[in-house]
């Protein structure tokens, strides 16, 4: 009976996961949201229809304290169990429009705090519910790929590139406990993150991603896969 934590739980891919995993009656989800006065919806109404299988939980992946919080929150639904699969899906593209040539320290701290720091601390916190063969997914993209040379989104970009050196670090430094870690381009998905243009719909990125998690083995850690399995140049 699989156990997975699911952080920015309750839109885009975050809730189309919860969606997909909990399909499945076996599973459990417990799933990470950055307020429970935010916009919750849709992930109560799956929770209503899924017997206790999704336990909502607050966690603002931009705030050390509060992920300390989780920490101590998520005992109570593990009861004991490891934890499976942690899937660090939370983060942000908010100011998109920025290029190298105009990048603020304002928003590049924003996004490494959120998107970089947020998956580390959260690591760092949930490693007492890590053991042999738990797998650890680090939401990333194509464009922190240097090997692929898209010069857009400049601050993300560039916090999304600092995520996969995290995924190596973590690759290395948890695999005598068996953890394997792996980051994902999800791709161009049709989200509210995604925007206009995106291609992809959430269902066959999800499911992609879940195949490729599922399927991880030991000698995968640390690598940079997207959804359909393709290893992305760094």
């Amino acid at each position: 009976m699989p156990t997975y934590v699911i952080t920015g739980a309750n839109r885009g891919l975050g809730i189309e996961f919860v969606r997909q995993i909990t399909q499945d009656s076996s599973n459990t989800v417990i799933a990470a949201v950055r307020s429970l006065q935010g916009e919750l919806d849709d992930l109560k109404q799956l929770a209503s229809k899924t017997s206790g299988k999704i336990h909502i939980l607050e966690c603002n992946t931009g705030d050390l304290k509060s992920i300390h919080s989780f920490g101590d929150a998520i005992k109570k639904p593990l009861d004991g169990k490891k934890i499976d699969y942690l899937l660090n899906n939370a983060g942000i593209n908010a100011t998109s429009e920025q290029t190298s040539l105009d990048i603020t320290a304002e928003s590049l701290r924003n996004h490494i705090d959120i998107n970089v720091m947020g998956p580390a601390e959260t690591v760092k916190v949930l490693l007492p519910y890590l053991g042999k063969g738990s797998v650890v997914l680090n939401m990333t993209s194509g464009l922190g790929s240097c090997g692929k040379k898209l010069p857009k989104c400049t601050t993300y970009s560039i916090s999304k590139a600092a995520v996969n050196m995290l995924t190596v670090h973590q690759g290395e430094q948890l695999k005598d406990r068996g953890i394997k870690v792996m980051c994902m381009d999800p791709g161009w998905v049709k989200t509210r993150m995604g925007g206009d243009g995106a291609i992809l719909e959430p269902e066959e990125s999800i499911g992609g991603m879940l195949k490729v998690v599922h399927n991880l083995k030991d000698e995968d850690s640390g690598k940079f896969y997207t959804y359909t399995g393709e290893e992305v140049p760094w």
